[in-house]
């Protein structure tokens, strides 16, 4: 668990291109951002703060901010980041293939390996 914002507001921006990739929101994937919300402890004010600077922007440019912020976050936020975002992947039982394009491009970008992202999100278990 990190405290770091910059590691909350990528969190929070590649997520919510990851829950709109496939076009459909699913109940399961909003209880799914709703347990990282909770196991990553993200403070009231970033959420506040991600939801009014998400309104205007384009998916092109959610996608640029959220890798902005996941690149200032040190490695092991990284790799933290992208479990959650493989797991959220899975949360409506279908994967669909704008899901792993968006999985695959951004962990290239954070220059983090896909299969120790697979390995790790195997072992976490939100509480």
């Amino acid at each position: 668990m990190s405290h770091n914002k910059n590691y909350h507001l990528g969190v929070l921006y590649l997520m919510r291109l990851l829950i709109n990739a496939d076009g459909i929101v699913d109940i399961s994937e909003n209880d799914a951002l709703n347990k990282v919300k909770r196991y990553e402890s993200i403070p009231e004010p970033t959420l506040i703060e991600f939801e009014k600077d998400i309104l205007n922007k384009r998916e092109k440019e959610v996608y640029q901010t959220g890798i902005d912020f996941i690149n200032l976050c040190s490695d092991e936020e990284k790799m933290n980041a992208f479990v959650h975002l493989y797991k959220m992947s899975e949360a409506d039982g279908r994967v669909h293939v704008k899901e792993v394009r968006l999985l695959l491009y951004s962990i290239r970008q954070a220059k983090i390996e896909f299969n120790d992202v697979v390995a790790k999100a195997k072992q976490l278990k939100y509480g």
